[in-house]
This record gives structure tokens, C-alpha cells and sequence, in this order.
């Protein structure tokens, strides 16, 4: 029995390492960007794929490969992720122009996309009684925070101590041993095989409709809302999204089984979190921006200027997320950690050209420290509906409206703060004044996105409640509806 809890506990570990890699991959690339386009000489329009070309495979692929994890085993994808996202990052580091890096970018993110729409699946079905698993889940989204802050520093360190190819380097030690430890202590699922879900038809539409859709945001900021590029490429994603649920809903082995869209908790979880972290990326990356182009910092200053977040977050969702959540539930621990980010987001459209770090900056960073309450929440209202069969698509559902979100947050506050700027330029104000004014309604925006956020958990989302004798939760939740 021993040797069971402890291999649960290595295997949330290597679950958790893993998304510790993914996320800081994602923060630690943004920092080396400069060195990388004058090394590998980049033009401007190109440089922005470094990121897109990981982030259209990574977002477009997971819902597909978390229903592949049900049907093949969710070890086997998780194995193969892992692999893929190490043999790629040797390939980024050791890139001598820039098709290369793209293309091991591209990689990376089918990689990426593999490991992780499978690794929440995994979680729930180890960690079968709640209070456990409102702390693995604690531990797991500690480690999310603790990537995104450890890659802003790391990113610095590495590329002005070392050079850029370590950015990537760094990967393989982290997923040699994930994959080394995965081996003995995750549980060898044989899925249920690709009979009871091989809908290759559907699985093209929706892989086609999330790739198109995802590229289509992030180049709204090249080409506007309301350009050609932009409204045809966005109908075109549309309509191959509803021709993927209208196959679902008809077809006898189906990818995405349409009963996982029951659940109140799926639905609104996964609309809260497109939500919130739509507006969190004004925090995310417009912060940073703010830091660097206006107050002066540098990369690395930068970095540890945001720490007392990073660690406010990582501290309360390991600490305190999930005795909270026990007590009180996790919709009220939601809706508590969405009100401390709606009031930094405030607090951050009051800052200046001259804003003094003390004064204006910290009192926000710990109010963002609420986002340790959130994520945690958000990830038990969404599995909480997630049948054995289904753990995997639920995850790997969850991820994609993770990325979904984040896309989105790019193409609107860049968009809307860039716009900002350049009607204050014209007006006359100087540099460092019409940036300012950008970020300033960016950071009103996120305060917007997420008080819808906080609408749909007040309206929607339901404490999740055990399932009955016989009866789902998934069930439950709609025959309670």
C-alpha cells in the first residue's frame, strides 16, 4: 500500500514536471527573442513565429490527442509527447537559420500538445478521493506558476550567461527523466481502443478548424479585425468547427462524444477559463512590456520584479487552494480569486509614465496572487464531470480552451493597446506617454474580460456535488439542472 500512495505521488511529479517544461518553454523563449533574430538573422515578420509556430500545432491538436489518449492509453501519448517535445528542442538548440528553428518549433508544439491534453485525464483517475486530489491538483498548478516566473528569470540568465540555444537545451534533462520516471509509475492504460472512437473525419475538422482558427487570431494584430484576411479565414475556421459538431452528434464511433457538454461544470469552466485568462494576459506579458519600454527595466530585472506574484501565486495554490476548496467549494474559491485579479487589473490602469515600483506595481502583483486560486478551482469544475472513459478528451478539452484564451488575449489587448498608442502618437504625446496610455486599456479590457469571466461563474458553474449511488457526475449535474 506504501508503494502504492508513493508511486502516485512520483507519478504527480512527473505529470507536474512536465508542466513546469511546457510553461517554461512558453515564458523563457519571449526573453531570448532579440538575441535569437540577430544570431539567426530573423526579419521582423518573421521573428513572431518563433512563437506562433509552436503555439497553432500545440493549441490545435490537443483536443484530438486527449480523445487518441482514451482510445490508445493514456501513457502511450503521454511517452510519445515527451519524446517528441525533447528530440525537438535538441533540433531548436542546435538550429543554424531560421526554417530550422520554425520548424523545430512546429514540433515541439505537437509534442507539447500530446503530453499535455492527456496529463489532467491521468491526474483524476490517480487521485480518486477529493481531498487528495484538491492537492495534487494544488501541486500541479503551483508548478504552472512556478514556470512561468522561473522562464522570464531563466530566460536572462541563460541568454546573457550562456547564449539562446540553452533556452532550449534546458528541455532535454527535464524530459529525459520525465520519461525515465514515467515509465515505472504511471499506470499502463490500454485505452479503450480506436474502435470505439476513430472518427477520422471528424478528427481532420476539428484539428483543421482549431489550427486555422488559432493562426487567424494571432495574425490579427498584422492584419485587423475587420480585414479580409481576418473575417475569411475566421468563417472558414467557424464553419469546420460546426461541421466537426454536427459529425459528432451523428456519427456512430465519434471523436468528441457531445455527452461531456452536459455538464454544467465543463461548460462553464471551460468558458471561465477562455475568460480569464483572455484577460490575464494583459498581466502575463503586457506588464513585462510595460516594464521594459516605459519604466526602463531590463529582461532580467524585469523577472524578478514580477516574482512576489509568481510566488504569491504559486504559495496560495499549494498552500491554500485546496483546503478552501474543501471547505467552502471550488466555485466560491473561484469566484474569491477572480475578484483579486479584477482588482489588480484596476489598480494597473492607474500607473504612469514615471510609476515607482513600491508604490504602484507591488500592490498589484500581490493582489494578482488570487490567480492561485483560480486555476486550481477551474481545473476541479472541469473534471468534475469527467467519466473514466472520457478523462482524457475532458483534459485535453480543458487545454484547448487554455490555449484558446491565451491566443485570444494576444490578438485583442496587443491589438487594442498598440491602437491606443498610435492615436496618442498622432495626438502628440511622446513615446514613452502613448505606450502608457495602450497598456493602460489593456489592463481595462482584462478587467472587462475578466468580470464576464466572473459573471459565468456566478451564473452557470454549480459546487460540485458527489456522484450518487450508480449515477455520473456528469449525470447528476444535468439531471439537477
Amino acid at each position: 500500500m506504501s508503494y502504492v500512495l508513493n508511486s502516485r505521488w512520483t507519478a504527480l511529479g512527473v505529470l507536474s514536471a512536465t508542466g513546469l517544461m511546457t510553461v517554461l518553454d512558453g515564458s523563457i523563449v519571449t526573453v531570448a527573442m532579440p538575441a535569437i533574430q540577430q544570431d539567426l538573422g530573423f526579419s521582423g515578420a518573421e521573428l513572431s513565429w518563433i512563437v506562433n509556430a509552436y503555439l497553432i500545432p500545440f493549441g490545435g491538436l490537443l483536443l484530438l490527442a486527449g480523445r487518441l489518449g482514451d482510445l490508445i492509453g493514456r501513457r502511450t501519448m503521454f511517452l510519445a509527447g515527451n519524446a517528441i517535445f525533447t528530440a525537438a528542442s535538441v533540433l531548436a538548440g542546435a538550429a543554424t537559420g531560421s526554417g530550422m528553428l520554425i520548424a523545430a518549433r512546429f514540433l515541439q508544439g505537437v509534442g507539447s500538445a500530446l503530453a499535455s491534453a492527456v496529463v489532467l485525464g491521468i491526474l483524476v483517475t490517480l487521485f480518486t478521493d477529493a481531498r487528495e486530489r484538491g492537492k495534487a491538483i494544488a501541486i500541479f498548478s503551483f508548478t504552472g506558476a512556478a514556470g512561468a516566473s522561473i522562464g522570464q528569470v531563466l530566460g536572462g540568465v541563460l541568454t546573457d550567461g550562456l547564449s539562446w540555444p540553452w533556452i532550449f537545451f534546458i528541455n532535454v534533462p527535464i524530459g529525459v527523466i520525465t520519461i525515465a520516471l514515467a515509465l515505472p509509475t504511471l499506470p499502463a492504460d490500454r485505452g479503450i481502443g480506436l474502435a470505439a472512437g476513430a472518427d477520422i473525419a471528424g478528427a481532420v475538422l476539428v484539428t483543421a478548424g482549431l489550427m486555422l482558427g488559432i493562426y487567424t487570431v494571432v495574425k490579427v494584430e498584422e492584419y485587423g479585425w475587420l480585414a479580409a484576411h481576418t473575417l475569411g479565414l475566421g468563417a472558414v475556421s467557424l464553419a469546420l468547427l460546426a461541421g466537426f459538431v454536427a459529425r459528432q452528434a451523428r456519427a456512430k464511433a465519434p471523436l468528441m462524444p457531445l455527452r461531456i457538454l452536459r455538464s454544467r461544470n465543463v461548460v462553464g469552466a471551460n468558458l471561465a477559463q477562455m475568460l480569464a485568462l483572455s484577460g490575464m494576459f494583459a498581466f502575463q506579458v503586457l506588464v513585462a512590456l510595460y516594464m521594459q519600454r516605459v519604466l526602463g527595466y531590463g529582461a532580467l530585472d524585469t523577472g524578478l520584479a514580477m516574482l512576489p506574484a509568481a510566488v504569491g501565486i504559486g504559495s496560495i495554490s499549494l498552500f491554500v487552494s485546496a483546503r478552501l476548496s474543501a471547505r467552502f467549494g471550488a466555485r466560491a474559491v473561484l469566484i474569491i480569486g477572480l475578484v483579486l485579479l479584477i482588482a489588480a487589473m484596476l489598480l494597473l490602469t492607474r500607473v504612469t509614465v514615471d510609476a515607482g515600483y513600491v508604490t504602484h506595481l507591488l500592490p498589484a502583483m500581490v493582489l494578482i496572487s488570487g490567480g492561485g486560486l483560480v486555476l486550481p478551482a477551474l481545473v476541479t469544475l472541469a473534471m468534475s464531470g469527467a467519466q473514466e472513459s472520457d478523462a482524457g478528451l475532458s483534459s485535453g478539452f480543458f487545454n484547448t480552451t487554455q490555449q484558446v484564451g491565451m491566443a485570444i488575449g494576444v490578438a485583442v489587448l496587443s491589438t487594442m493597446a498598440a491602437s491606443r498608442t498610435g492615436e496618442l502618437l498622432a495626438a502628440g504625446a511622446g513615446q514613452a506617454a502613448a505606450l502608457t496610455g495602450g497598456y493602460r486599456l489593456a489592463f481595462g479590457i482584462s478587467a472587462g474580460l475578466l468580470v464576464a469571466a466572473l459573471a459565468v461563474a456566478l451564473t452557470v458553474l454549480r459546487r460540485p456535488a458527489p456522484a450518487a449511488a450508480g449515477l455520473p457526475v456528469a449525470e447528476e449535474e444535468t439531471a439537477a439542472a
